[in-house]
């Protein structure tokens, strides 16, 4: 692997930043709004802002604060709420790709305490790369798998060849003006994982990328990584994945066409 497929992880910024996962009494940053700095947009609820503590080198790291409640998530939001939400977020994502300051950009989401996330305040994050590509890194095959819902604006499916490991489940639009069927799509999968997912799970990630003309939203529930994967690089694959596709369209896709 090149050297310039590695970020700098910057500890000594790192040190300092609050945890209100691990720690519950620690002050939210969000919560304050009157004393968030680096306001880059605000729109309604969601405010976008520079990230207090960078802790990457060579990039811009920016917070999209999604609500100004600490006690919700996604699967909370009404949809309209939602949609709105997804586009504000998009168009960020979109217009720092297309600044032509940056080699890419990534927008994620961590949500609870094994997604490799600090603050439990809704957020996403939107980070400009100066010096990474994160598209030389994908496959076709890493969005291709079982279909569970499949309409001219959008296909929802479950991996069968995961980026990671186990369970992946990709929400995929060829058109940007079918933004609002995904952020449908992607309450409908969260909602899936966090209460109905066969092994209990209280923490996933949103991953987003743009790829061959597609907008495509990969959402991932997280448990501790597995050694073999760290070690070796061996990704593994449920053998539950029939029985997850079924529940998932009986539940959720039941009245809309596959």
């Amino acid at each position: 692997m090149s050297s310039n497929r590695y970020l700098k992880f910057l500890a000594n910024i790192s040190k300092n930043k609050p945890n209100s996962i691990k720690n519950k009494k620690t002050p939210c940053p969000f919560c304050n709004r009157e004393g968030l700095i680096g306001i880059i947009d605000e729109e309604g609820p969601f405010i976008l802002v520079k990230n207090k503590f960078p802790t990457l080198e060579n990039t811009l790291q920016t917070v999209l604060i999604e609500t100004s409640s600490c006690d919700v998530d996604i699967t909370m939001y009404d949809k309209e709420y939602m949609r709105n939400l997804l586009r504000f977020g998009v168009r960020h994502w979109l217009d720092m790709e297309k600044s032509g300051d940056f080699k890419s950009v990534i927008f994620y989401k961590n949500h609870g305490p094994y997604s490799g996330g600090t603050i439990n305040h809704a957020h996403m994050q939107i980070v400009g790369l100066k010096s990474i590509d994160y598209k030389e890194s994908l496959k076709d095959e890493y969005f291709e798998g079982i279909v569970i819902n499949e309409s001219d604006e959008c296909v929802v499916n479950l991996s069968t060849k995961p980026k990671v490991d186990f369970t992946e489940f990709n929400i995929i639009i060829n058109n940007i003006d079918k933004l609002d069927i995904m952020a449908d799509n992607i309450q409908k999968i969260v909602h899936y994982i966090l209460n109905d997912f066969y092994v209990k799970c209280s923490s996933f990630n949103l991953f987003f990328y743009e790829w061959k003309g597609k907008i495509i939203c990969k959402v991932i529930p997280r448990f501790i990584t597995s050694p073999l994967f760290i070690g070796f690089s061996i990704s593994q694959i449920t053998n539950q994945t029939d029985k997850i596709v079924k529940q998932v369209q009986q539940l959720y896709f039941k009245s809309e066409p596959r």
